[in-house]
């Protein structure tokens, strides 16, 4: 993944000037920074960024300079990237699931976070990590609601058992915290709602009180023209819950937002190999690339369709079939995406808000691949 050095005033102006025949990833730091600053002051708790969803090393660098001070890893590569770039952050190793010598790496550098789900892991945890000043944070589950896809479905313990393992935290001596991810993509704050009502259960059943309590991810990001993320409502919305669901004496808060933080940020842009017959678009980018995710979370309809000189294309919008460049049939967006009309091969169809699950997800398949991220003052097309 190449990186121009050059900082962009816009997309267009990159696209005019360059030509790319690979697909290009447009990152604006103001964009990361101003989202960062708005979780940081609107959320009422401490702020840590999942690393899974986008690890590029700028990204982290930006979020550090604009004050997130925690990170969500999920492995030995993530903790070794944060601890190389961020070496006073906190590192929540919050992937409920680790294999012996992952867990011996993360002591070693110092992590004092784990989230656990089981009887079997946490007890595993129990032998290999020490009890003083660590945390093991219980992650727990509900049927999902209002999610573009369920989280549920590989990690949480149900209620019953979270409030059983919450107590054996305690017992074993460590510091006893509840976590939960209420799905992907939660346009809806009462997603958050019944969570935080149901960790209030499991204290009381445990007869344990958790020191924090981590509303995991979730935050939606802008996929829909005229459908801002209600940020703000969420925000006011979890503080209004965790005082009332816990009698005015609340746990510590924490959320670990990926896309919600980093989304918005980055827009992408796929050159047009050619449309078939007047019908079919084929792209340079898809599915096996910096569009792996679009399948499974839903089309983000922010589009634009410009021509090899930088303007827009006006044509009156037409549903295609879009499809990746490699020989696999799977390689397609879903649905039929409303394009301009006019589009023409050696266009560039650029997509807003590519940020999460891009550029982390993008693979080699069929020897495509080939991204480079450019660096611009706004990513306003």
């Amino acid at each position: 993944m190449g990186l121009s050095k050059t900082i962009w005033t816009n997309p267009s102006e990159f696209l005019r000037s360059q030509q790319p025949d690979n697909p290009v990833m447009f990152f604006a730091p103001s964009v990361l920074q101003a989202t960062a600053r708005r979780f940081i002051d609107g959320f009422p708790g401490m702020v840590t960024y999942a690393v899974k969803s986008n690890p590029d090393e700028m990204v982290i660098q930006n979020l550090v300079a604009a004050g997130v001070k925690g990170f969500d890893v999920a492995s030995p590569a993530e903790i070794a990237l944060i601890r190389r770039l961020a070496p006073g952050a906190a590192m929540h190793y919050n992937n409920p699931v680790r294999a012996r010598h992952e867990i011996a790496y993360a002591v070693t550098e110092g992590v004092v976070s784990y989230s656990v789900d089981s009887r079997s892991e946490l007890e595993k945890l129990i032998e290999l990590v020490p009890a003083e000043n660590t945390e093991i944070t219980v992650r727990f589950k509900l049927p999902v609601q209002g999610a573009a896809y369920n989280f549920g479905a590989k990690f949480g313990a149900t209620v019953d058992l979270a409030a059983e393992l919450l107590a054996r935290v305690k017992e074993a001596g460590f510091i006893t915290s509840l976590t939960f991810h209420p799905g992907t993509q939660c346009t809806d704050p009462m997603a958050w709602d019944s969570y935080v009502r149901a960790a209030a259960e499991i204290c009381r059943l445990s007869g344990v009180k958790a020191r924090r309590l981590n509303v995991g991810g979730g935050f939606p990001s802008h996929r829909q023209p005229g459908e801002l993320p209600q940020l703000d409502a969420i925000f006011a919305l979890i503080g209004r819950v965790a005082d009332e669901a816990f009698a005015g004496a609340p746990p510590a808060l924490v959320c670990e937002p990926g896309r919600g933080l980093v989304a918005e940020s980055f827009v992408s842009a796929a050159r047009v190999k050619g449309v078939r017959d007047g019908s079919h678009v084929f792209l340079n980018d898809g599915t096996y690339g910096c569009m792996d995710e679009l399948p499974l979370t839903g089309m983000i309809n922010r589009i634009h369709v410009l021509a090899p000189d930088g303007r827009k294309r006006e044509g009156a919008p037409e549903p295609r079939i879009v499809f990746g460049p490699t020989c696999d049939s799977v390689d397609r967006l879903p649905g039929e995406i409303a394009l301009a009309g006019d589009i023409a091969e050696g266009d560039y169809v650029v997509i807003e808000g590519m940020g999460a699950y891009s550029t982390a997800t993008n693979t080699p398949f069929n020897g495509f691949g080939a991204v480079t991220v450019a660096t611009v003052m706004s990513p306003a097309v």
